[in-house]
């Protein structure tokens, strides 16, 4: 494990110093961010083998699961941000304190999430439309695998405590580790101890709390070193419930634009929303490497303002800049070139790939506006600059949506809704280009 005892670190003054510190953080970040989806994978390959009824039930309730922990994804935001801010300062003991102000906000709202969730578990999965077979399973995983969201929760805030404290290493460890513990403990208890879909359940519900632990270890540890308090501090907890308000109006609001863009998908036929269903998987598989420099982002910018230091923080963005356009480019090179090989792995359906073949043109050539976007969204992020990309996010969401929603009266398919998706992101672009080259954001010391 990392020891969290690293000072803030000086101004890297060259362009390479930035690029070493961006891969440092970025490439351990790609890869926890990428292990985080193997735990569903893992368990939709187990359960798929019980029964159709069973995998279907899965679908259900993993759908409502990563909902909520969606949602909750500001916990690990917004304590990157003001952890790093804590570093920057040369303070630890109130980095870590800052840390935990988050930590018991996630324990609250997970047993929140549990108070509610385990009595309406039924009625949730018949809201999303669960078959009558399929609705008993539906009901066994969530009740079950509810009573690991405080732990997820933990996770994330903990998450973003050691990526504050510039260290993304040990959340690959981790997530690497507690990938292994899910497949190995799904396989036993599903097969080994025959308890079907509840065994999948149960093995993610320890797997996540033996991740909680390991964290919890971690900053225990770094607690102690620099003798932060753990005690629940009522103010603390309060700042950053405050902090993560405008954070969750962002996810929502990006979440709905990804919601109306399946409606709309399926309104124009079984071809395109079996095609749409595909591109956004892959979409969803870009986005990993671009949020990655984001949290790098997050964590450099947050350092630097911390430390006073307005230039390093502008350069870093800057560089990060670049690093996210070269990047994009990248990824659309790939995506253009893979197309053939990428669409038989998922369909063998001619009338679902010749909607898919011109709308991955257009998910191709939007990669380096994504990758802008990304790594703007990291940097405000890191500068605590939370109500902005609220309400940048709600101005993306008016404009997509009247929008998207004329693409099945006007025509153009399938290709016409990516292009409207590819709007809403020059819209974030702009947005945050607007914000970035105002200054606004650059707001220094150990809060903000």
């Amino acid at each position: 494990m990392v020891h969290m005892t690293q000072a803030p670190a000086r101004r890297p003054v060259g362009r390479r110093q930035h690029d070493r510190e961006i891969v440092s953080l970025a490439v351990p970040a790609f890869g926890a961010l990428v292990a985080e989806p193997l735990f569903l994978m893992a368990d939709t390959a187990i359960v798929g083998h019980l029964g159709t009824a069973q995998l279907a039930g899965l679908g259900v309730a993993s759908a409502l699961l990563m909902t909520a922990v969606s949602v909750f994804v500001f916990l690990a935001y917004a304590t990157t941000a003001a952890v790093a801010r804590r570093v920057g300062a040369g303070d630890l003991q109130a980095a870590i304190r800052q840390g935990m102000d988050g930590i018991w906000l996630a324990l609250l709202l997970g047993a929140a999430v549990v108070a509610v969730a385990l009595p309406t578990a039924p009625a949730l999965v018949d809201l999303f439309g669960a078959s009558e077979a399929a609705a008993p399973y539906a009901t066994t995983y969530l009740r079950i695998s509810v009573l690991g969201i405080p732990a997820m929760l933990v996770v994330l805030a903990a998450t973003g405590l050691l990526r504050g404290l510039q260290d993304t290493k040990t959340p690959l460890y981790v997530a690497v580790a507690g990938f292994v513990a899910n497949g190995a403990l799904n396989a036993g208890l599903v097969y080994g101890a025959g308890l079907g879909i509840a065994g999948s359940a149960w093995g993610t519900v320890i797997a996540q709390c033996g991740m909680a632990a390991v964290y919890l270890a971690v900053v225990l540890r770094g607690a102690r070193k620099h003798g932060a308090s753990l005690r629940p501090d009522a103010a603390g907890i309060r700042a950053s419930a405050q902090a993560g308000v405008p954070l969750l109006v962002r996810t929502l609001s990006l979440r709905a634009v990804l919601l109306i863009a399946t409606a709309v998908a399926a309104r124009l036929g079984d071809a395109d929303i079996a095609a749409h269903q595909i591109i956004l998987s892959l979409w969803s598989l870009l986005a990993f490497a671009l949020d990655a420099i984001a949290i790098a982002g997050q964590a450099i910018i947050g350092r630097y303002l911390g430390a006073g230091d307005t230039q390093g923080a502008r350069d870093a963005c800057r560089r990060m800049v670049e690093w996210g356009i070269a990047v994009g480019v990248v990824l659309g090179v790939l995506v253009v070139l893979t197309r053939p090989v990428f669409l038989p792995l998922f369909t063998s359906d001619s009338a679902v790939k010749d909607a898919a073949l011109p709308a991955l043109v257009i998910v191709a050539l939007s990669q380096p506006i994504s990758g802008i976007v990304f790594v703007l969204d990291g940097v405000l992020m890191g500068a605590g600059d939370g109500p902005y990309l609220a309400w940048a996010m709600l101005l993306t969401l008016a404009v997509f949506t009247p929008v998207a929603l004329l693409v099945p009266v006007l025509g153009g398919g399938l290709t016409a809704l990516w292009a409207t998706m590819t709007l809403m992101m020059t819209v974030r672009m702009l947005t945050l280009w607007t914000r970035t080259r105002s200054g606004r954001w650059i707001v220094t010391g150990a809060t903000r």
